[in-house]
């Protein structure tokens, strides 16, 4: 577990520094409020322990900023006084604790572990999983009843596997938990670390691979089957075994059969086509696509020897100008093979899982033809089904075996105060279970009157089975966030399919595309972390697509990787050429894919971070403050709201870098930075857009509303100056522009360069003044 204290006293840091340490926690120090804030911007840490009077940012202003940024990791304060209104003032500002130094460093430690176990997902004082338990007050390690001797870092990292059981570790990720960051090793130690533990897991009588190897990606701990008589369900997703893997393949396999025997059929009247000499050129290019789509798709599910014939088939009718009839008589042979090889696939049993290991939905409906529909698609999503016909066995089945989610039509069960207490009972399940309505019932009142109960989707009957678990899928994504939102664009809907199938079960949220037309449109919808791409398609390729891309500013930095059946010297080059991160060539293994997408992510999380950040101001930059102001001015046209854009210029920031320093006069700037932030709407886009130039775009305000927060900002900054300490105490004021949508323009340039004629129009009324542009005069139609 990392923790940063924020602590200017030396001699306290060290202290603090000592005694954490000597508990196996990994430690980072800042010696005022902006390094620490800094610090926190930059890396993640699982505690904050911060002294109230910090120089530059106080504790209490720490606070607060990183509660209006979101960051919900706990946060100890230490102070001087034991002043009950000093408590009462930092627990309001977000602060989960409080304690008066000097502090007895007993009950520090204590404090921590109370904290960490309130920030962790696991609340228990107790970390069990399975036969291993570890207490974290006092590090006894037991497996069964056998005592595990560890050394700090051995415990450390247990620890970690043990409080995120579900969740697969890097290397790197392991080395950023445990180890400060100038005090990293090579990732070699977290293996010699792992290496430790299993042999002293074994030889206390656990299994050699308690801590499971995904190989190229990391460690987590074994999902080990629990006893018969241990109930307890875990519905958490969980990285895939090879069992589940193969199962999600061989339901897309039952799914496209009928389509790959489509595509042989295609082929062979091409062959047949051309021994006759009749060969057209439309139905060779459809020939040649349909093997290289046969190429890619029959090695992920098993299948080299098809994909190889596949393959051959492919460079044979891809042989446009030397194509004669004498060829058909070798192609024949092969097509016939690949046949036989999809034959012996397809006569293969099909595998059976163990119901436990496999996500179900709870349905609570009393249509059956809707339920066959439904169980016929779960089983090509991963999911089993269960339904149940009234509320009350529903309750029950939800104690024993919690679902995945649950799909309920209120109408089996039209009592209000029953419907009410099952929901209330999904909601405050440990985890919670999505409840997703799917009912006849129409209209507002109707809709209103179920979402207040507290669900997670409205869905409307009739509707398709696919329709609904993609829903399902959603709903769950969003009670477990993805770990990053991958977008797949491939006109191969096997390859689409097998792409989600193997993706999901990691926690990536997958939207796939098979249209290119469409491609910005989702493009701009789904905003992706990372952008996986075929080269070879019809109409548009992937290269063109990765240009487009490329030749975006807005998507300039997207991660792309390029899925390719040819690896050939000039195509990876021209991949890289037109700004590909990677390529994965086809046949595609789920491992090998999941490891270049996490490496590329993890690669690009530090620079986007970065890259979106003032580095002085702590507000957005120009660039991402655009994007933001443009999506939400776009949101004002289409819903019809006002939309106000101010521009603040300081009014005193050459006098203090003249009188003062420009390191005054940077501090000035970064304390505006945070007052800003804390001061307008959590929904405000702030940005910083050079020099002394703020934009801030408020979403739903009129001109005048602008105003009113501007002149009580001028209030604020008067009662509390933001450089008190300086005799005499500089009081900041500025001048501002407001432009407003639609008066002053529909465009974010409009309503700035409006905004900038305002805000001369402030400065020549002297400092201080607020000025509102004048409306730009409409277009008389003609009559």
């Amino acid at each position: 577990m990392r923790i940063l204290i924020a602590e200017a006293d030396d001699l306290t840091t060290q202290s603090l520094e000592s005694i954490l340490t000597a508990q196996r926690y990994a430690v980072e120090t800042a010696q005022d409020g902006d390094a620490a804030w800094e610090l926190l911007e930059l890396f993640d840490y699982d505690l904050v322990i911060a002294d109230v009077n910090l120089p530059t940012l106080d504790g209490i202003s720490l606070c607060k900023q990183l509660r209006s940024q979101q960051y919900s990791l706990p946060i100890l304060l230490m102070t001087d006084s034991d002043s009950g209104h000093d408590k009462a003032v930092g627990l309001d500002a977000g602060a989960d604790d409080y304690v008066v130094k000097p502090c007895d460093p007993e009950e520090l430690v204590a404090r921590v572990r109370a904290l960490l176990r309130r920030g962790s997902k696991n609340a228990s004082p107790i970390l069990v999983w399975r036969d291993l338990y570890l207490d974290p007050s006092t590090y006894e390690i037991r497996y069964h009843q056998t005592p595990l001797t560890l050394t700090p870092k051995e415990s450390a990292l247990l620890e970690l596997l043990m409080r995120n059981p579900r969740r697969v570790f890097s290397c790197g990720m392991i080395l950023e938990h445990l180890w400060a960051y100038e005090d990293a090793p090579g990732e070699e130690a977290v293996r010699t670390h792992i290496k430790c533990i299993r042999q002293k897991l074994k030889a206390a009588g656990g299994p050699s691979d308690f801590i499971e190897t995904v190989y190229g990606i990391g460690y987590h701990l074994k999902n080990i089957p629990a006893p018969e008589s241990d109930t307890s369900s875990e519905t958490t997703p969980h990285p895939p075994t090879k069992e589940q893997t193969l199962l999600a393949l061989e339901g897309i396999w039952q799914r496209f059969q009928p389509r790959m025997q489509t595509q042989l059929e295609t082929i062979e009247r091409a062959i047949t086509a051309l021994d006759q000499n009749s060969l057209s050129e439309k139905l060779r290019r459809s020939a040649e696509q349909e093997a290289h789509s046969l190429a890619g798709a029959l090695g992920t599910f098993g299948l080299p020897k098809g994909s190889q014939l596949a393959r051959e088939l492919e460079t044979q009718l891809g042989k446009k100008t030397s194509l004669r009839p004498q060829h058909a008589q070798t192609m024949q042979p092969l097509v016939q093979q690949l046949r036989q090889t999809i034959q012996q696939k397809s006569a293969e049993p099909s595998m059976v899982i163990n119901p436990g290991q496999t996500p179900y939905l709870l349905v609570i409906d009393n249509d059956q033809t809707f339920l066959s529909l439904l169980i016929h698609e779960a089983s090509h999503w991963g999911y089993q089904v269960q339904m149940l016909p009234a509320l009350d066995q529903a309750a029950e089945t939800v104690t024993q075996h919690p679902p995945a989610a649950v799909i309920l039509d209120p109408d089996v069960d039209a009592h209000p105060t029953r419907l009410k207490r099952f929901i209330k009972q999904l909601n405050t399940a440990v985890p919670t279970i999505p409840v997703i309505v799917l009912t006849h019932q129409e209209g507002l009142s109707n809709r209103l009157k179920i979402m207040r109960l507290g669900i997670s989707r409205f869905l409307q009957k009739p509707m398709p089975a696919t329709q609904i678990l993609e829903a399902v899928n959603q709903v769950l994504q969003h009670h477990h966030p993805a770990a990053a939102k991958i977008m797949v664009m491939d006109d191969d809907p096997v390859v689409l399919n097998t792409l989600t199938a193997l993706l999901n079960p990691w926690g990536f949220s997958v939207t796939t595309l098979d249209q290119p037309q469409q491609f910005l449109k989702v493009l701009n919808r789904v905003c992706p972390d990372l952008l996986i791409l075929d080269i070879t398609m019809p109409k548009i390729s992937g290269i063109e697509l990765c240009q487009v891309v490329r030749n975006d500013p807005r998507w300039s930095t997207l991660p792309i990787i390029f899925l390719t059946a040819h690896t050939t010297p000039d195509r990876v080059t021209q991949v890289f050429t037109v700004g590909a991160d990677d390529f994965v060539s086809k046949p595609v293994t789920g491992p090998e894919l999941v490891v270049r997408i996490l490496n590329r992510l993890e690669r690009v999380k530090l620079l986007q971070r970065l890259a979106n950040v003032d580095p002085l101001t702590g507000v957005l930059n120009r660039p991402k403050s655009t994007q933001d102001l443009n999506v939400q001015l776009n949101l004002a046209m289409r819903y019809e709201q006002p939309f106000a854009l101010v521009l603040i210029d300081l009014d005193q920031l050459r006098k203090v870098n003249l009188n003062y320093s420009h390191e005054t006069g940077d501090s000035l700037l970064r304390q505006l930075g945070r007052r800003l932030s804390q001061f307008f709407r959590r929904e405000d886009i702030i940005g910083r857009w050079g020099g002394e130039e703020f934009v801030i775009g408020m979403y739903g305000m009129t001109a005048q509303e602008a105003k009113a927060r501007l002149v009580a900002l001028t209030q604020n900054l008067v009662d509390h100056p933001l450089l008190a300490t300086f005799e005499p105490s500089i009081h900041l004021s500025f001048c501002a522009g407001i432009a407003h949508f639609p008066a002053s323009g529909n465009d974010t340039h409009a309503l700035y360069k409006a905004a900038e004629e305002a805000l001369q129009q402030a400065k020549a009324q002297g400092q201080g003044s607020i000025s509102i542009a004048t409306p730009q005069p409409q277009p008389v139609l003609n009559a």
